[in-house]
């Protein structure tokens, strides 16, 4: 559980969607402001909230020897933010509602984010423990955890996706960071011209 909620300055694993995503929309743009710290904004909602108050509970529920919490690596501008890992493998804690399940095809982000966690670790292990809240839960971070609503999804490192889709778009993004520049498609493509 991460304490500081400063997204500015670096591109977090959880960026990965407007990494890969398309840079032409006023999403990207307001997510761009946040990382260059014009805008301060932090989402929060019930949902949110319970995710990150569970979070210890269920890495602890997990009853891993040796388990790490909240451990963050830097890699240039690439901050990754592990919820809980061993030596040789990512837990990545994830809740959701549970009447709706949970499956890796319908959150795609959430693998692409692990991705980009094996990558900056170096960790090329990695698995989603997903937790289903209940109504209830929502109200009371309190209750116990039900490991009959813990699952876990096991994540296989794709380093053909990491260099086809992911790295050389970070690496410019990084690049604009540190140049205080609004990143454009076309001056990407342009830029790829240069490597």
């Amino acid at each position: 559980m991460i304490s500081n909620h400063d997204r500015s300055g670096y591109i977090g694993a959880s960026d990965t969607k407007y990494v890969i995503g398309n840079w032409k929309t006023k999403t990207f743009e307001r997510w761009w402001l946040k990382k260059i710290g014009i805008d301060t904004s932090n989402f929060n909602n019930k949902y949110t909230s319970a995710g990150t108050n569970f979070e210890h509970k269920i890495i602890d529920a997990l009853d891993i020897p040796n388990i790490e919490k909240d451990k963050q690596i830097i890699k240039g501008r690439l901050r990754v933010n592990l919820d809980a890992n061993t030596k040789d493998k990512i837990h990545e804690i994830k809740t959701y509602v549970y009447n709706n399940g949970f499956g890796l095809k319908k959150h795609k982000d959430y693998v692409n984010q692990v991705q980009v966690q094996m990558y900056v670790s170096g960790i090329h292990n990695a698995e989603i423990d997903a937790y289903g809240l209940l109504e209830k839960d929502y109200d009371n971070y309190f209750n116990e955890i039900d490991k009959e609503r813990l699952s876990v999804h096991p994540i296989k490192y794709d380093e053909k996706w990491l260099k086809e889709e992911y790295l050389l778009k970070a690496q410019y993004l990084e690049v604009c960071l540190i140049n205080g520049t609004f990143p454009t498609e076309e001056e990407f493509e342009k830029w790829q011209e240069y490597l």
